[in-house]
């Protein structure tokens, strides 16, 4: 098998400066607060997108499956830049970096709003997701040397972050509705929300000097056995989680007909539920155990998108995508917490394997819901990737690494 690891054949070494080693408490906090910041800007950008899809498929008149290869483009943009963002970020700085792709993050994103037929939207998106995963990268690199400053785990937290800025552009994104306000107008707000949280927060962003050690490494390896069923039960998850940041809002308003405002219902409770789930989930893993609350999870991703299925109607629908964003909101983090812990494997193999092969969940999930609703219905579409609730449980308890 092909070695996923292509961007670690060099190996990073970041020397934090004694201003940041000896700094006292409170200037450490100041530092954590501006990184999560950033990943509060990045995921209220995402947010604000998704929010406003719905309209924007109404306003170009596009089709399931006309939305799904177009939404095919953001994905697109992150695979083509995704070889390069590493090394960008390694020889320019992750504090640079991340300053100049978030700044063009958020102005591609008010670009998306001016998408007025189906080629200006796929060359938006295709854009979006270049900058998107640059300031990725960068923003998670600066997240990194955050948590060596505090000698303790706190990325949970930045990630938390990502989701509660998802939570907070669902609730804008409802008042820019009931405001009746155009996607391009919802848009530039929310840029000007970010650009001013940048201002006030990227001189505190960790300036750390980067040396690479070249690493010579076999193009073809054999991968762990328990890291692509690890990687498998991530692709199932995410494929879940980027269902229902892109269609989420399209299905409460073509099938559960959900009047005005209350389009966004949907997408609203599955943010609440994602963002609280990972806020609360190191303290229901140490109480009942990883293979418990993983099991649990994917039952909940199934009978979640099952209720909706069977039961389209608000209130119903409203609470089975709350079971939805609580069922995926520790598995991604949990399957990259044993992944790293792997005997056989280097943490950074292992967690490159297993991301690699979760992203592409992510990546192949919201198209292909498109493409079965074209040939189907959005509905059966739903139930479709409802099935990898289930198949998570079923491979949980077949792994021994989960305990």
């Amino acid at each position: 098998m092909i070695d996923l690891n292509f961007l670690g054949r060099s190996k990073t070494k970041a020397k934090l400066k004694k201003t940041y080693t000896e700094a006292k408490v409170s200037y450490l906090n100041r530092i954590r607060w501006a990184v999560s910041m950033f990943y509060f800007g990045m995921g209220l950008c995402f947010a604000t997108w998704a929010s406003r899809i719905p309209d924007i498929k109404t306003d170009l008149h596009l089709s399931e499956g006309d939305l799904g290869s177009i939404l095919f483009a953001l994905p697109l943009g992150q695979l083509v830049i995704m070889p390069f963002s590493g090394k960008l970020v390694t020889r320019f700085g992750s504090h640079r970096i991340l300053i100049f792709a978030l700044l063009l993050y958020v102005f591609s994103m008010t670009n998306l709003g001016l998408a007025a037929a189906a080629w200006q939207l796929s060359l938006g998106l295709f854009v979006f997701g270049i900058f998107g995963n640059l300031s990725n990268i960068a923003v998670n690199t600066q997240g990194v040397y955050t948590e060596v400053l505090f000698k303790k785990t706190i990325m949970s937290s930045f990630h938390g972050m990502w989701s509660f800025a998802g939570f907070t552009g669902a609730l804008i994104g409802l008042g820019m509705l009931a405001f009746k306000l155009t996607p391009y107008i919802h848009f530039v707000i929310v840029a000007g929300i970010v650009f001013l949280m940048m201002v006030f927060n990227y001189k505190f962003l960790i300036k750390a000097k980067e040396t690479i050690k070249a690493e010579k490494k076999k193009l073809f390896s054999k991968p762990d056995s328990a890291l692509i069923w690890l990687g498998i039960i991530g692709f199932c998850c995410m494929a879940s989680e980027g269902v229902m940041f892109d269609w989420s809002g399209v299905y409460f308003k073509d099938v559960i007909k959900a009047p005005g405002p209350l389009v966004i219902l949907g997408y609203t409770s599955f943010m609440i539920m994602m963002a609280g789930g990972r806020f609360l989930g190191d303290g229901l893993i140490r109480k009942f155990g990883r293979k418990t609350v993983l099991q649990i999870s994917g039952i909940m991703i199934s009978a979640g998108l099952f209720t909706a299925v069977f039961f389209p109607f608000v209130i119903p629908a409203t609470i089975a995508f709350m079971f939805v964003g609580l069922g995926v909101s520790t598995i991604v983090p949990t399957v990259y917490s044993v992944a790293g812990k792997n005997p056989n494997v280097s943490p950074s193999v292992a967690l490159t394997t297993v991301s690699s092969v979760s992203f592409l969940g992510f990546l192949m999930g919201p198209p292909i819901i498109g493409y079965i609703a074209e040939l189907s219905s959005l509905r059966f579409s739903f139930a479709f990737i409802g099935i990898f609730g289930i198949l998570i449980s079923l491979m949980v308890s077949r792994i021994k690494a989960i305990e």
